[in-house]
């Protein structure tokens, strides 16, 4: 597989995608920045092409929203916790799955870890929910202005606040370390926080 030329297709094909809105440039600047987040911890190389788009599209759709580029057709939720391995990654994606896409759905970390929790993910998949995006993300600026709703779980002030946002905290349990049985208990409590948030904003 030739790598450069890869990455270059894909970045002929995002900036066809967001021809208009943002320049070649731009973004080549988020291809490379999500290769440069991805790369180190690709175990299969061959889906690092995949994952790499999926981030730089995901962060140039947040800036686009954030900017007033772009409108945005459904409300934004933002879950941020210290590593974006368990207890936020656990909520964006059980608010994906019961909001039937009704909502966008990100979720980043203070401080990022190198990968997610797998009890998080097995938690996750006796319910039938896959991850969709399952390594961690660091906490930008960009997908805070794209929010509408940031919800933190135990990162303390790392989250910069913006007039005209929602913000919650919740005092959620972090499955690091924790024994299966303890990390199914969050995924259960999480879920009644992200049913109780969804009726709010979707009602």
């Amino acid at each position: 597989m030739n790598t450069d030329a890869t990455f270059a297709a894909l970045v002929d094909d995002l900036g066809y995608a967001y021809e208009g809105v943002f320049s070649r440039e731009t973004v080549a600047q988020a291809v490379a920045d999500a290769r440069e987040l991805l790369e180190p911890r690709a175990t299969i190389g061959e889906f690092l092409p995949v994952l790499v788009a999926r981030q730089a599209r995901e962060q140039l759709m947040a800036a686009a929203q954030a900017e007033g580029r772009i409108a945005k057709p459904v409300p934004e939720i933002l879950f941020v916790c210290v590593h974006n391995a368990g207890r936020s990654q656990m909520a964006a994606a059980l608010a994906e799955h019961l909001s039937a896409r009704r909502v966008h759905v990100r979720s980043a970390g203070s401080k990022p870890a190198d990968a997610v929790n797998p009890a998080v993910i097995e938690v996750l998949a006796e319910r039938g929910i896959p991850l969709s995006q399952p390594y961690p993300k660091p906490l930008t600026d960009t997908a805070v202005r794209a929010a509408d709703v940031i919800v933190t779980m135990g990162c303390g002030d790392a989250c910069p606040v913006y007039p005209g946002k929602r913000y919650e905290d919740w005092t959620v349990a972090d499955p690091a370390d924790q024994p299966i049985e303890v990390v199914r208990d969050i995924r259960d409590d999480l879920q009644k926080r992200v049913s109780v948030l969804l009726r709010d904003l979707l009602d």
